[in-house]
């Protein structure tokens, strides 16, 4: 029976699956009493209808872990206060490892998730795994994971065979075996029929799933004496990078987005409708959603054929092993550095970030630019040290030319920059300042450089992934009567970055400019020469040296990279990718958003402070709540801390649990190895309700949980290696 639709409500909400229902039900909690629910056809006829529910609230990160544990503890609340039942039983669950690796990767998701303080996740032997499922063959098992919820009753666990991409769960007397094959099937949305509804797709058993149960059938024996009773296949939706969707669209305000949530849809549907709502009450994200951010997608990654191609692989990669630095092999080659063909014949070996082709790490002579993964050292370890090194005690060149651009430009531009920037960017033309873009709670919402090019124009330089998200915060904050009108320009400059204690040598011999500190101080930016190209030198540094960024228009930019590696061989300077990059900041402890710093962490907490001039005549968005953080006579309870491990031999990728006289008090945010340190190096938030404070962290005895071992560490409010920032402004 249909019903007629209400002219107005406070919110609409559309689609009825486990998601869009969710989101109805946390905004009634809120009080919000005039909302739409719409579905085209019946309530949960998309892909929630099929979804095998299983609730794993194991997670490598905190804010998706405690989605999925708000939603494991939402569903037996929901029958207490509706009286339907909702089929939920907590059996536990059992992941298994065939290799090395597998386990590897087991460990470090039980350090991680442990540490979040959601659940207990125990590391097992393969005889444990046969004693928790007693129909799994262990004899090939190196080990597993088990995870237990309070009340588990004698139903056998969810069984994980991740390396064999299969999952098991006993379904009302039956095994229900799941498969994320490794090479999926891409379906158009045209050949799906607009009448589907609880529908199937024609599945491809020979070549598809045949394989997966032969697995199956040698996993667990007893699969070969039953009945199969039924094969399915139904469609599901995939982003470009496995990641969901979440948040408000850039383009049109209050129209919000939760998609994009196959194979974690039901187990995150409670948190996230929690969320979204939320979101939708406040104005503002609840917890730290950034990875999730609808403003990370470019458009081009939603065109028909970029996400046809990359769907067939993100599939399998959800139980693939996610190897630190993995890169996708698919839907690459879309943007190009103006001097991609120079770099790869200079031996580069690209990785993808926001569709830039960036080199990651070069091989030198007679070695092959590919990848081989593990959770040790990889096969670029010592090629990337080089670079590195490089960068500490020569010359080296970085191609950041995937760093997002913007022209703001008018007459009023300076005063809206003004109260978007922590920092004062009123400056003279020609200076560089490094600031913040806060939200009202003081929450960083982008970090980047604003540089003064003339009275009325300014250009922010940002990171590669994040264009969208800058471009959506400045319309959004720049006043509608304003004159000031913002242009992206990232596509029109090539930017290469000359860091070293020799790049003063090469970039002054490159321009002929006198690059001396009292003619070029540090921040300072000039109109240069680079051979017949015209360009512009900034000296700023993220690796922590003495260097240069190089500006170069776009059409110029080949002739002034073969004049700069012309000069640069005479001084042995050497190419360095990425890899080396994030190695040199996160030795001198410069944070990298949407990682150390978010829309939940404020430069205070972040031990920056300094990019916050509360003096400036223009208070800047989230001034008050800065102010109040200052305000207290007490150490923040949080702060970030930079780690050295004392073996030279572990290595820190991220999400390492922190411990503090054998207690945990935080998680890594950033990790990498630090050559010039000499061990694993990591960044990462230690909270304390008594304050974070020089006495508390210099008095305490720090570990770093790595696979299980609990490695010493020194811990420190200020970076290790150059604390002081001398180098850069020698």
């Amino acid at each position: 029976m249909s019903q007629a639709l209400p002219e107005r409500a406070s919110a609409v909400v559309i689609g009825g699956g486990v998601t869009g229902t969710s989101v109805a039900y946390h905004l009634g909690k809120l009080g919000w009493s005039d909302v739409v629910l719409l579905e085209r056809r019946q309530f949960a006829s998309g892909t929630s209808w099929h979804a095998a529910g299983l609730i794993g609230t194991a997670r490598p990160s905190d804010t998706h872990a405690g989605l999925c544990a708000y939603t494991r503890n939402l569903l037996p609340e929901l029958e207490a206060e509706t009286g339907q039942s909702t089929g939920f039983r907590q059996v536990g669950s059992v992941a298994i490892a065939h290799s090395r690796d597998r386990f590897a990767e087991l460990r470090r998701l039980a350090d991680s998730y442990n540490a979040f303080g959601f659940g207990r996740m125990e590391v097992i032997t393969a005889e444990e795994v046969g004693h928790f499922h007693p129909l799994v063959r262990t004899d090939d098992l190196l080990g597993g994971t088990w995870l237990e919820l309070a009340d588990l009753p004698s139903d056998l666990p969810v069984l994980r065979d991740q390396d064999k991409c299969a999952y098991y769960r006993e379904d009302a007397g039956s095994l229900l075996v799941g498969a994320f094959e490794p090479n999926a099937r891409p379906i158009r949305l045209d050949a799906i029929p607009e009448d589907f509804c609880f529908d199937e797709l024609p599945g491809h058993m020979e070549d598809q799933l045949m394989p997966i149960l032969a697995d199956a059938m040698e996993r667990v024996p007893l699969l070969r004496e039953v009945g199969w009773r039924s094969f399915f296949c139904g469609p599901e939706s995939f982003t470009h990078d496995d990641q969901f969707h979440v948040g408000e669209s850039p383009e049109l305000g209050n129209f919000y987005v939760a998609c994009g949530l196959n194979s974690v849809g039901i187990v995150t549907s409670g948190g996230i409708g929690k969320a979204c709502a939320e979101w939708m009450d406040k104005g503002h994200p609840p917890l730290d959603l950034t990875a999730n951010d609808l403003r990370r997608v470019f458009t081009f990654q939603g065109n028909q054929a970029y996400i046809e191609e990359r769907v067939t692989e993100t599939l399998g990669l959800l139980y693939d092993r996610h190897y630190p630095y993995r890169q996708f092999a698919t839907s690459r080659d879309v943007r190009h550095s103006p001097v991609h063909e120079r770099l790869a014949a200079r031996g580069a070996c690209f990785g993808e970030s926001a569709g830039w082709e960036r080199p990651n790490w070069f091989a030198p002579d007679g070695v092959e630019p590919r990848y081989e993964y593990g959770f040790g050292r990889q096969n670029w370890f010592e090629h990337s040290a080089a670079e590195h090194r490089a960068a500490r005690e020569g010359v080296a060149l970085f191609d950041q030319s995937s760093f997002s651009k913007y022209i703001v430009k008018g007459r009023d531009a300076c005063r809206e920059l003004q109260r978007i920037c922590s920092n004062d960017v009123d400056v003279a033309p020609g200076r560089l300042v490094y600031t913040h873009w806060l939200n009202e709670r003081g929450g960083v919402e982008a970090e980047l450089t604003v540089t003064r090019l003339a009275e009325n124009e300014f250009l922010v330089v940002s990171g590669a992934g994040v264009t969208r998200r800058d471009l959506a915060w400045l319309e959004r904050h720049i006043d509608a009567d304003a004159h000031a009108v913002v242009v992206d320009v990232t596509a029109q400059w090539a930017v290469f970055g000359v860091m070293g204690p020799a790049s003063r040598a090469v970039v002054g011999t490159v321009t002929g400019e006198d690059l001396s500190s009292g003619a070029f101080p540090f921040g300072a930016v000039r109109d240069v020469e680079i051979g017949s190209a015209a360009g512009r030198a900034a000296r700023v540094s993220y690796v922590g040296e003495l260097g240069w960024e190089l500006y170069v228009p776009a059409d110029q930019a080949r002739h002034a990279f073969d004049r700069v590696m012309a000069i640069g061989d005479e001084h042995g300077l050497k190419l360095a990718g990425m890899h080396a990059l994030d190695s040199g900041r996160i030795e001198k402890k410069f944070v990298h958003f949407g990682h150390d710093v978010a829309d939940v962490d404020t430069p205070v907490e972040a031990g920056m402070r300094w990019v916050c001039r509360m003096d400036k005549p223009v208070a800047f968005i989230g001034r008050d709540a800065i102010a109040r953080q200052l305000d207290s006579n007490r150490p923040q309870p949080k702060r970030l801390l930079q780690f050295l491990l004392a073996d030279p031999k572990p290595l820190l990728f991220g999400h390492e649990p922190v411990l503090r006289d054998g207690e945990t008090v935080g998680y890594l945010t950033s990790g990498s190895y630090g050559h010039t340190l000499g061990g694993g190096v990591g960044l990462g938030y230690a909270r304390h309700g008594e304050g974070v404070g020089r006495e508390w962290v210099e008095s305490g005895a720090w570990e770093i949980l790595v696979e299980g071992e609990r490695v010493p560490a020194t811990a420190s409010l200020r970076a290790l290696y150059d604390p002081r920032g001398e180098r850069a402004r020698g």
